[in-house]
């Protein structure tokens, strides 16, 4: 059953403390199908992308650049992006570790690209396999070649508000790393609650941080996983802080490795629902997400953890 099938109203009258309009940035392509066990065919990928691009999201991550070895789900990536049907005014990023991912973005005609640190030395050092302070040694000149060849350069900080193996995180250690990144010429920060331990508060008392470090909350985007259920509560606390760009995946790809219990990425449906509800303009038709996210599921063989997509399935 659809949003209008159900009687409710499209769009609700607009809170004027929130931002008029959300940029969804959805990492199911890339962030959701990399944690799936087996891999997923490329014209599944492509179908998926183009479904996504055909609901109104206008940045979709498309894949990574990471060897194939560690990612082996990806490791389609020039096939994919050869044969990828670019819609204008949807922008694909991708996700490169090092010059040498740079190098295979730049031979693919990309023009977005991301980079993936941590705020940890724990993190740092076993999924980058470097250092808190070293990593910046490999990816400072990620950020200044791609910025020479004109593409815009996304900073992802990992494990924000809590390690598994560091506990809660100083909010300044935080703010230090994303600093670096956004001075090493990053156009935009993604703050990662990587094990989804965040509350609405400790969001609040991240951005209030990094503005008072003297950084624009238009350079910042976040990314909520809801492992204790806190994903949408957190991206309300965000919006209400300024925050305008939301990182989310279609029917709640996605996990985190490293928690039990973790239950992956925001849904892209949940926060759809959520943006409606508040007046706020994000340009995606949910009935259309929710059909992309049911296939999807489809072709993976299990249902979608997204509530919205379980409620409008029903």
């Amino acid at each position: 059953m659809g949003v209008r099938e159900l009687g409710l109203p499209e769009r609700f009258p607009h809170d004027g403390s929130l931002p008029e309009r959300v940029t969804i940035w959805e990492v199911g392509p890339r962030d959701g199908l990399q944690n799936e066990r087996t891999t997923v065919p490329v014209d599944v990928k492509l179908e998926f992308l183009d479904r996504l691009a055909d609901a109104g999201l206008t940045t979709v991550e498309a894949t990574s650049f990471v060897h194939p070895k560690w990612v082996p789900q990806l490791a389609d990536a020039e096939e994919l992006l050869a044969r990828l049907r670019r819609r204008d005014g949807v922008r694909y990023p991708v996700l490169v570790p090092n010059e040498r991912g740079l190098d295979r973005a730049l031979a693919a005609g990309v023009t977005h690209v991301a980079v993936f640190a941590s705020a940890t030395e724990s993190f740092a050092r076993r999924n980058l396999n470097s250092g808190l302070d070293a990593q910046f040694a490999m990816f400072e000149p990620v950020i200044a070649r791609a910025r020479e060849a004109g593409l815009d350069v996304r900073g992802y900080v990992s494990m924000c508000f809590g390690d598994p193996w560091e506990g809660i995180v100083p909010t300044e250690q935080v703010v230090t790393v994303g600093r670096r990144l956004l001075d090493a010429g990053c156009t935009q920060l993604s703050l990662g609650d990587t094990i989804g331990v965040a509350t609405a508060a400790a969001v609040e008392r991240l951005l209030d941080a990094f503005i008072e470090g003297g950084v624009a909350i238009a350079d910042l985007a976040v990314h909520f996983h809801d492992t204790y259920g806190q994903a949408l509560a957190n991206t309300l606390a965000a919006l209400r802080k300024g925050v305008t760009t939301v990182d989310a995946s279609a029917g709640g790809l996605g996990g985190c490795p490293y928690a039990e219990s973790a239950t992956g990425n925001l849904a892209t449906e949940d926060l759809v629902w959520l943006l409606d509800g508040l007046g706020v303009e994000h340009g995606v038709d949910l009935d259309a997400l929710v059909e992309t996210s049911r296939w999807m599921s489809r072709q993976l063989g299990r249902s979608s953890p997204s509530r919205v997509v379980r409620a409008l399935s029903g």
